[in-house]
């Protein structure tokens, strides 16, 4: 059984190509009663007939009249009654035709009789044998539709062979991925179907490969990050047990309150990396919502009347979390203002901190990112504003960090109004 692909393609080839030369020659072996070559069989005899006297004319004139017939390439034609009695004859006498066959056409003996039977209207057989035997199939023909087969079969072999290499890289990629080898990529050579499965499988594998890599990464942060409230809670159990005091028991209180906010950030963005829409979508009042978060805050608010379709809960928590984010890392002051388009909506958060350098103005959306020469007591910025970032992409829109006229950090995060 045959298992490559090439194979398959090549003999599938090959054999179309056999059967168009087999039926190129059955057709002309059997052409039908119109064919061209019957046609002008047809239209001789009807020549012959208007040459010949009648069936009652007297044998010296059709003997006259065949031997006008008679050339050189036409040595030999003989003339039959319709009961088999010769009429007249040039040349050496053809055999009689068999009188119960109504047959026209060429008709082959083995006593070099062969010849061209005519079988007349008025019941006479008209035999006659050229200079030349009968001619023969269209070799020309023949051979040139084995030529373009054999030209077709030379060339399709690499051809196939071509694609199928292709798809053998696709199908060892795919093995290798399957394996744990998320390097893997396959070479994107033309512009075909076979190009564009490479270029989607580059891209899955991207995917793949990245989601990975996102996860232990959040993974290890995560432990390192869940380590310093543990840490805390087990001192303060320690403490509380030979000293207990209501402040112990409240920085408990506070630490299990981090930890279980931790652990809720880190279900999210593990849910958010896996989803490509968001989590529900309907109207809701954005004003609503951020002048909530900022009442709950203590932080002053301009805002204008914007209704969004998305969801409400995931809007909510990205901006509970730029709010933390500028009174935890900002200064004393932290202003929210907004406004909108026909097109897009815009929330600024902006406080009066000592700003973030430009070369860490992205990187502090990376989660737990840890900025250069900041001590393990000071913390990082947590899954905050990674979360801010992906609920943003998640409808669509896109969250930057802007430096103040003062040099202040200012937040800017973009939705699009018609999702």
């Amino acid at each position: 059984m045959l298992r490559k692909l090439y194979f398959q393609i090549y003999l599938g080839v090959v054999a179309s190509l056999a059967m168009l030369v087999l039926l190129a020659g059955l057709f002309w072996h059997f052409e039908g009663n119109k064919s061209p070559a019957n046609q002008i069989f047809e239209t001789v005899r009807d020549v012959i007939l208007m040459a010949l006297p009648p069936t009652d004319a007297e044998p010296a004139k059709q003997q006259e009249v065949l031997e006008r017939l008679a050339r050189p390439s036409l040595p030999r034609i003989s003339l039959y009654s319709s009961d088999g009695r010769l009429l007249a004859h040039v040349g050496p006498t053809l055999a009689q035709p068999e009188l119960e066959s109504n047959e026209n056409g060429w008709v082959n003996r083995p006593d070099h009789h062969s010849a061209w039977v005519m079988h007349l209207s008025d019941g006479r057989w008209l035999l006659a044998q050229p200079a030349h035997d009968h001619p023969g199939p269209p070799l020309p023909l023949i051979f040139s539709l084995a030529l373009i087969g054999l030209v077709v079969a030379i060339v399709a072999y690499p051809l196939s062979r071509r694609l199928t290499r292709r798809l053998e890289s696709l199908k060892q990629a795919v093995e290798a991925l399957g394996t744990g080898d998320l390097t893997t990529r396959v070479p994107v050579v033309g512009c075909d179907e076979v190009s564009s499965l490479a270029t989607s499988f580059n891209q899955a594998a991207e995917r793949i490969e990245s989601l990975l890599f996102s996860h232990k990464k959040l993974l290890a942060n995560a432990s390192h990050e869940l380590r310093s409230p543990l840490t805390r809670i087990r001192l303060a159990l320690e403490m509380q047990a030979e000293h207990p005091t209501a402040e112990l028991f409240a920085e408990m209180q506070r630490n299990i309150c981090e930890l279980d906010q931790l652990i809720e950030e880190i279900l999210l963005a593990s849910r958010l990396d896996t989803l490509r829409e968001p989590l529900s979508t309907a109207p809701f009042d954005l004003t609503a919502l951020l002048a909530d978060e900022c009442a709950h805050a203590g932080v002053p608010s301009e805002l204008v009347p914007i209704t969004l379709n998305g969801d409400a809960r995931l809007i909510r928590r990205m901006l509970r979390n730029l709010l933390e984010n500028a009174r935890r890392h900002g200064g004393d002051i932290v202003r929210v203002s907004m406004s909108t388009n026909e097109s897009v909506s815009i929330i600024w958060v902006q406080d009066n901190g000592k700003g973030i350098p430009e070369s860490e103005r992205e990187r502090i959306f990376e989660p737990f990112y840890r900025p250069a020469g900041s001590r393990e007591k000071e913390g990082s910025y947590g899954l905050g504003l990674a979360l801010v970032r992906q609920i943003a992409e998640h409808h669509h829109g896109n969250v930057r960090c802007l430096s103040g006229a003062e040099g202040e950090t200012c937040f800017e995060v973009r939705l699009p109004n018609n999702m």
